[in-house]
C-alpha cells in the first residue's frame, strides 16, 4: 500500500449537478481528520469546471467527454487518490457530522472488512436512519451497501479491479461486492453518523428501469456458478418482467432485460464465476438484515498472509 499523508478519499463522481456537488465537498472538508478529495466529471455543461477551478483549486479534479457512469469515474478516482480508504459518495450526498469520517475509519478494525456501509438518511424521504449496525453487538455484515454510502478499501478495490464500467450505471455495487467476498472480505454494517443523500429530482428512472433490468442479467453472466446460472437466469428475467407490471413500466424493463440477454454472449468471455460456497453465502446474505462475521468466517476463503 503506497504512503499517503492523508487517512481518506472523497471520490465524487458528477454530471450536472454544481449545487449538490458544492455541498458534498465542503461536508467533507469540514472532517475531523484530513481528506483526501477528488471530483471526476463526466462532462458538465452546467458550470461545474468553472466552479471548480474558482472555488477549490485544490481539489484533484479531471473532466471526461460523457457519458461514461459512474463505474467508470469511481475507478478512475480510485486511481488517483492515494489514501488507504475510499469514500466513493455520490455528487448528491452530504456528510452530516463532522465525524462521520473518522468513525468510519474505526469501523475498518478487523482483516476480513474490505468495505464498509455508512448509515445514510434519503432526507427527501423521510428520516430513517437506513444502512446502521446495532451498538453494542459484533460485525455485522451485509451482502452489499448502498453507492451513495459506503466506504472501501483502496488497495482491494484496485486488486479485483473496481467496477465493471461495462455495467456503466446501477448493479456494480453487488458485483464488485460478491467478487470480494469470493476472496473472504466482506461488507460491514458502520455505525458512523449518517450521510444524507439528497436524491436529485432530475435523476432519470428510465435509467434505473433499463439499466438495473440489464445488469441484472449481467451480473448473472458474470458471476454466477454452475448449476445455478439457467435457474438464475430464468427467475432474474420472470421478476423484472413482473415488476415492470407491478410499476406500471413493463415496457422499460423488457427492454432492459433484452439488451442484458444481448450483451450476454461477447461478455461471456469475461466471466469468471464465484465459488457455489459464495454464491450461497450471498444469497442467504440477501434474505436477511445481516449476519454476525463470528458465524460466517468459517464460511470464508483463508486471507493470504500479510
Amino acid at each position: 500500500m503506497e504512503n499517503s499523508k492523508y487517512q481518506a478519499a472523497v471520490v465524487i463522481p458528477t454530471f450536472n449537478r454544481k449545487d449538490y456537488l458544492r455541498k458534498a465537498i465542503v461536508s467533507a472538508l469540514a472532517q475531523t481528520v484530513p481528506v483526501e478529495i477528488v471530483v471526476m466529471d463526466d462532462g458538465s455543461t452546467d458550470g461545474t469546471p468553472e466552479m471548480m477551478r474558482a472555488e477549490f483549486p485544490q481539489i484533484i479534479f479531471e473532466q471526461h467527454p460523457g457519458p461514461n457512469g459512474p463505474s467508470f469515474l469511481r475507478n478512475r478516482g480510485s486511481e488517483l487518490a492515494s489514501a488507504p480508504i475510499l469514500f466513493p459518495i455520490d455528487d448528491d450526498s452530504e456528510f452530516s457530522s463532522a465525524k462521520t469520517i473518522e468513525q468510519t475509519l474505526a469501523d475498518f478494525n478487523h482483516p476480513r472488512i474490505g468495505a464498509v456501509g455508512i448509515p445514510f438518511i434519503n432526507v427527501r424521504i423521510d428520516q430513517t436512519v437506513q444502512q446502521r449496525a446495532s451498538a453494542g453487538t459484533g460485525i455485522q455484515i451485509i451482502q452489499t451497501y448502498v453507492g451513495a454510502s459506503h466506504a472501501l478499501r483502496r488497495d482491494l478495490f484496485l486488486k479485483f479491479g473496481g467496477y465493471r464500467p461495462q455495467l456503466f450505471y446501477m448493479g456494480e455495487e453487488g458485483d464488485y461486492c460478491i467478487r470480494m467476498l469470493d476472496s473472504g472480505y466482506v461488507v460491514r454494517l458502520g455505525l458512523a453518523d449518517p450521510i444524507h443523500h439528497y436524491e436529485s429530482p432530475s435523476r432519470s428512472s428510465f435509467r434505473a428501469d433499463f439499466y438495473g433490468r440489464r445488469n441484472d442479467v449481467l451480473f448473472a453472466v458474470h458471476n454466477v456458478p454452475m448449476p445455478y446460472l439457467p435457474a438464475h437466469l430464468a427467475i432474474t428475467t420472470f421478476n423484472g418482467i413482473r415488476f415492470g407490471f407491478r410499476v406500471k413500466r413493463p415496457i422499460r424493463m423488457i427492454r432492459g432485460l433484452a439488451s442484458g440477454w444481448l450483451a450476454a454472449l461477447p461478455e461471456l468471455r469475461h466471466r469468471k464465476a464465484v465459488r457455489p460456497q459464495t454464491y450461497r453465502l450471498s444469497r442467504r446474505l440477501r434474505k436477511v438484515d445481516h449476519l454476525e462475521l463470528v458465524d460466517i468466517e468459517n464460511e470464508l476463503m483463508a486471507l493470504p498472509e500479510s
